[in-house]
Parts: C-alpha cells; structure tokens; sequence
C-alpha cells in the first residue's frame, strides 16, 4: 500500500505536525488524517513529485503549452463537456470511448481538436488529468487537480458531476453580475449618444438663429454654446482620450501595484463595491470547498484558489491564509485582517476548521453568499435605474431650459414692442 507523507495542523496542541500514513489513494490519506482530529494541509505520496509536477504543468517533459490552444473556446463549452463525460462515467463506459463520444458530438473546431488529442494521449496509456493539463488555456489547474484527485480516489464520476456543478455555479454567479451592469451601461451608452448628437447638430443651429437676431444671451446659453463648439471641434481628441484611458486603465490595472489599487478602489464604490465583494467571497468558498471536498491538499487547493481569483486584493488575503497556514497559525485571523470578510464568514470558517468540516461549511458559506449576490445584485438595480432617469432628465432639462432662455426673452420683447 502507497506510503503518503503529510502536514496538518492540530487543533488540541494548536502546532503543526508531520507523520505519514499508509492509504491506497491520496482521498483515503486526507480522510485517514482527518479522522485522527487533523487539519490536512500538505499530503503527497512519497514517492509521486514526478507526477506531481506533471499534473500542475512543471514537468519538462509533460507539459506543453501549445500557443494559441484553447483561444476561442468558450467557457460554456468546458462546463457541458464536463457534465457530459460525468454523465458518461456514471453510465460505465471507459473513459478512451467517453472521450470518443464527446469528440464526435463537438462542431468543428479548436475545442474538437483538443479534445481528439486528449483521446489519442489517453489511449497511449497517458492519464486524463496529464493530458488536460497540457492545454491549461482549456483546462485549468483547478480542473485538472480536481480530475487527478477523482483518478486516484477512483471516483472521476463523482468528481466531474462536483466539477460540472461548480463550474455552473460559478457561471451563473458571473452573469448575474455582468447581466446586471448591460441594462445601465446600455442605457448610458445610448443617453450619452443622443446627448451628443443634440449638443453637436442641434445646439450650433440655435447659436446661429442667435446671433443672426443680435440678442444677448444669458449665461446659462451661453454655457452650452462653449460645450457643443467643444464637443464639433475636438471631437477627435475628446474620443481618443477617452480610448487612452481606458486602454491605460487596463494596462495600469495588470500591473501588481495598479490592479491592487483599481480592485481595492472597485471594492469602495457605493452599492457596487458591495456585489464585487460578495462575489468575490461566493467564489473563493466555493472554489476552495470543492476543492477541500475533492481530496486536494489544503495548501495546494489555497493556492489553487489564488490563482483563480481575479481580484487583487482578495488573492493576497488568500496568500496571507496561505503563509499563515503554512506556518502552523489558524485560516480565521488572516481573513479577519484582510477586511474584506465579514465576521460571519469568518466565524463559520472557524467552527469548520474546530469541527473538522472545513469543506462543507465553505461550501454552505457560498450557498448563503449567491443568494446574498442576488440581493446586492437586485438592490443596485433599484438604484441604477431612478439614477440614470435623473441623470437623463437634469442633462435635457440643462438643455431645454438653456435654449429656451433667449427665446423667452426674444417672446417678451416682441410682446413689449406690440403693446407699444
């Protein structure tokens, strides 16, 4: 029986231990250390760093990393081949004609392609996980962690059917929030059109009725005057500053010292500041629970979890887990310091990690935090939509009274000269 050499922390001595244990999968190990009141945090076989390296895409000679590979392949499309191939394995078929299966289901394509690859690396005795890694544009480490872990637990059904729900989850989440942000930003994009075309065609034909009667103009008229020459004349400069910020933003926030700010900046903002955080928290419990569950280590799984997090801010608060973790300390007190967990996420994590149920107490943290999204989600909508009605009716209202202003006073001298 394979030997697993392994960390945990013990909660009774509150230090970190070292021991091995004998299992006959890495799944068996994790349960084995749990039962005797341990915090897995690092579990290897002793004799598996090749293996290891190859499954996290280090091995020099089993990862390639194909440029280009996996470009075009939609997100949708690895979540309904995972659940296809659970629904496969569930049936019995072995993995080369579940494979072969699939392959011939997909359209044609870079996805098809891979996927035939996969097949061929496989049927050359290679495992799964070994030849989705090689493709990590498609296939992740989360992923192919995940499908290592139900290779050597020998329960790749379960495994991807808890990959496949995961992946949907996450899915949904996202496109709450996007979903969310198309109605305002729809909205907006066409008000500042129209807003545009009015200030640049409409507004200089008012000017010239003016200036043709010889009136004088109030300031608020002429105000708008100033903005509409501006907006005709440097049209072009105007637009391109506008491309140059956004394409600076983008580029200042893929820096480690720009994305910390603009995300920490993210997190502040009234209302959306509030969703970003909450999904942010959704998807860190549920990635690191699933992962938990899987049979991951838990160093691995934090750092898995890292390196999955988009935002800045939240990847280092799960690298300070991470450092604290590996230094014997509790999960709890880094998370408190980060400020960006609340109390009760943190209190529930602390009763998991006391308990010994770190996983399922995660992922009932993400449960909470979706339908806490949906919320945040709901009550930003009911915000958005009375803003961009004031924001619409003050800059028309601007408009309507700044070009009615003369031709009131043009109607009052018109009246005076009659009476006379």
């Amino acid at each position: 029986m394979p030997l697993f050499t392994y960390k945990a922390f013990d909660r009774k001595a509150n230090k970190e231990v070292s021991d091995s244990v004998e299992a006959s999968s890495q799944v068996e190990a994790i349960a084995a250390i749990k039962k005797q009141g341990l915090l897995p945090i690092e579990v290897k076989e002793a004799k598996s760093k090749a293996a290891k390296m190859v499954a996290q895409g280090k091995s020099k000679g089993g990862s390639i990393n194909i440029p280009g590979m996996g470009s075009g392949v939609k997100p949708a499309q690895v979540t309904l081949f995972t659940r296809q191939l659970s629904t496969l394995q569930d049936a019995g078929l072995p993995i080369v004609q579940s494979l072969q299966i699939l392959t011939d289901m997909q359209r044609p394509g870079k996805f098809k392609d891979t996927i035939s690859q996969v097949t061929e690396e496989v049927q050359g005795g290679s495992m799964l996980s070994e030849a989705m890694a090689r493709h990590p544009k498609i296939w992740d480490r989360l992923y192919t962690n995940l499908v290592k872990a139900g290779e050597t637990a020998g329960a790749l059904d379960a495994i991807l059917r808890r990959l496949a729900e995961f992946r949907e989850k996450a899915q949904k989440l996202k496109k709450k929030v996007v979903g969310a942000l198309i109605y305002p930003v729809a909205v907006l994009t066409i008000a500042v059109g129209i807003l545009s075309f009015i200030m640049i065609m409409i507004v200089p034909k008012f000017e010239q009725i003016f200036r043709e009667l010889g009136i004088k103009l109030p300031g608020l008229t002429l105000l708008l005057i100033d903005m509409s020459n501006i907006m005709g004349n440097w049209w072009y400069i105007i637009l391109a500053t506008i491309v140059f910020l956004v394409i600076g933003t983008k580029i200042f926030r893929g820096t480690e010292v720009g994305g910390n700010i603009v995300d920490r900046m993210m997190l502040r903002v009234p209302v959306l500041g509030n969703v970003v955080k909450k999904s942010s928290v959704a998807r860190f419990t549920r990635t690191l629970g699933t992962l938990v569950t899987s049979g991951v280590g838990f160093l691995d799984a934090l750092e898995i979890t890292r390196n999955a997090t988009p935002n800045i801010v939240v990847r280092n608060a799960i690298q300070a887990v991470r450092d604290s973790v590996k230094e014997g300390e509790t999960i709890n007190e880094p998370l408190r310091r980060s400020g960006i967990f609340d109390d009760i996420v943190v209190n529930m994590i602390k009763v998991g990690e006391e308990t010994g149920e770190l996983d399922r107490m995660l992922t009932k943290i993400a449960d909470n935090y979706d339908e806490e999204v949906d919320a945040a989600v709901a009550g930003m909508m009911a915000l958005m939509e009375p803003a961009l009605i004031i924001f619409m009716g003050g800059a028309v209202g601007f408009i309507v009274i700044a070009l009615f202003m003369p031709l009131i006073s043009i109607i009052e001298q018109l009246n005076s000269g009659g009476g006379a």
